[in-house]
């Protein structure tokens, strides 16, 4: 039963790095679109999803919650985060992004000794370092050519590990996930939509509008794959299955953007990955909550 429950866990996770990298060549595609629109759509598509996970017995009262303040936290800074990627995406290759973004568990270490109050030990700090090598491995051509757009993705990894933390936060005062979901799709709506007044949005023709409501749907629906196989299989399993992502962005943006990683690309992603693995093999020794990006 367990080893059926694991492969079923494993093909979630599969199934999620998958969306997740659909979602990304999509937001590279709808360029011509405003962030802002495209983040609304995102948002407001993305709870389509979310209402199926609702227990009927709770439909008319599903958004009650005396957690209001962590919520707001996390909705927020996942907002910053979202709008963040999104600028990365349209800006730098798709396997520059998705390499940078794996620094996310550096960043929650250090969040963690902040804000949870942990002790960190050598073999984890020499993580940490390994993972700011790889960063500034990728980033350094980048920021040799003025290209500052590279900031983007470490602000969202930033932002991506304060996430983790309210997610853990309430997740251990018994928060379900869809309602955890529906916050941040509300608040990250709300934060598209002001971006309306600006002038920048556009009226998608039909074919457009069919790729934005993709969007929300591969994003929403990357995220419940990713919960669920969580709670299928072993985190061990399942978590380093994850990487595929960057195997993904490889292939479809060489596919559809013609993207070829440079050597700096590859060389700082490697660095990042034996990074995030040290990180991972260490919290599981630990039995400590494992998080990998990403959650949009």
């Amino acid at each position: 039963m367990i080893k059926n429950q694991n492969h079923l866990g494993g093909i979630c996770m599969i199934l999620s790095v998958l969306f997740f990298s659909l979602m990304d060549v999509l937001i590279k595609i709808t360029n011509e679109y405003d962030v802002g629109q495209v983040m609304f759509s995102r948002a407001l598509f993305g709870l389509i999803p979310i209402f199926f996970l609702i227990p009927k017995k709770k439909l008319k009262y599903f958004y009650k919650t005396k957690r209001v303040k962590l919520h707001c936290l996390r909705a927020g800074v996942g907002t910053i985060g979202m709008w963040a990627i999104f600028v990365g995406l349209r800006n730098l290759e798709l396997a520059e992004v998705t390499s940078i973004a794996f620094s996310g568990p550096i960043w929650v270490v250090i969040f963690s000794i902040l804000f949870l109050s942990e002790k960190i030990k050598a073999k984890r700090w020499t993580a940490v370092g390994l993972g700011f090598i790889g960063v500034v491995i990728i980033s350094k051509p980048g920021f040799d050519n003025l290209n500052y757009y590279y900031i983007y993705p470490v602000i969202f990894t930033l932002a991506f590990a304060g996430v983790s933390i309210f997610i853990r936060k309430l997740t251990l005062v018994g928060e379900p996930v869809y309602l955890i979901a529906f916050y941040f799709s509300v608040c990250s709506g709300i934060f598209g939509l002001c971006t309306l007044p600006f002038g920048g949005w556009l009226m998608p023709s039909s074919y457009d509008l069919g790729l934005l409501i993709l969007i929300g749907l591969f994003g929403s629906i990357a995220n419940l794959l990713l919960t669920k196989s969580y709670q299928l299989a072993e985190v061990s399993l399942t978590t380093p299955l994850k990487y595929l992502s960057l195997v993904f962005a490889i292939i479809f943006g060489f596919y559809f953007f013609n993207e070829v990683p440079t050597i700096y690309t590859l060389s700082g992603a490697g660095l990042i990955v034996i990074s995030s693995a040290i990180i991972f093999v260490r919290e599981h020794q630990l039995k400590k909550p494992i998080t990998l990006p990403r959650q949009q």
